[in-house]
């Protein structure tokens, strides 16, 4: 029974090890929707492991998976990084709500002031507080503060039941990437 017993742990471990090392190859290959995906699988057997929260929390900050940081960002908070990045993550997705809030809502947030980070939620967030922006139809066109031949084009997707806030990064006038968030 013990020999089954240590067997049954060293699997676990091995299988755990190989889900740590397979999430880190993930992230390190950029591929972070699958990173994201796979971190949300293991949660519940890694969710005391910060090194874990913070791997799964990036992984799915740089999928735009934004609403998935609430969950590792709550267990982040016995060092001082760990709490640097519980606060990154909370800044962002506040930014976020409260950037959807007012397209869908129509509510004034430009008297709100938030940290600002290095996400493009963050950049297009203070540029629509501080209302620079040129607004065509129901488009909100931004130059980029940290490359001036970047321009950042946010609205309203309709599609279907949940309506999408969308952030589109334009080079020359081509799409280069689009965000999309609900």
């Amino acid at each position: 029974m013990k020999k089954i017993l240590v067997l049954l742990v060293f699997i676990a471990s091995f299988a755990a090890a190989s889900d740590m090392e397979r999430l880190y190859g993930l992230y390190q290959d950029k591929k972070y929707k699958a990173a994201c995906r796979l971190g949300l699988r293991m949660f519940n057997s890694y969710k005391k492991d910060p090194k874990f929260l913070m791997l799964y929390g990036f992984s799915c900050l740089k999928a735009d998976y934004i609403d998935r940081l609430a969950v590792p960002m709550t267990g982040l908070r016995a060092t001082k990084t760990e709490r640097a990045n519980a606060s990154y993550f909370a800044t962002i997705l506040l930014q976020k709500k409260l950037l959807y809030h007012a397209l869908i809502d129509n509510v004034d947030i430009s008297n709100l002031t938030l940290p600002k980070t290095d996400y493009i939620l963050s950049e297009v967030f203070d540029l629509f507080t501080k209302k620079r922006y040129k607004k065509i139809d129901d488009k909100y066109y931004f130059v980029s503060t940290q490359k001036p031949d970047l321009i950042y084009v946010l609205y309203i997707e309709k599609d279907g039941k949940i309506n999408k806030m969308v952030i589109e990064e334009r080079l020359d006038n081509h799409i280069i990437k689009a965000h999309r968030y609900w």
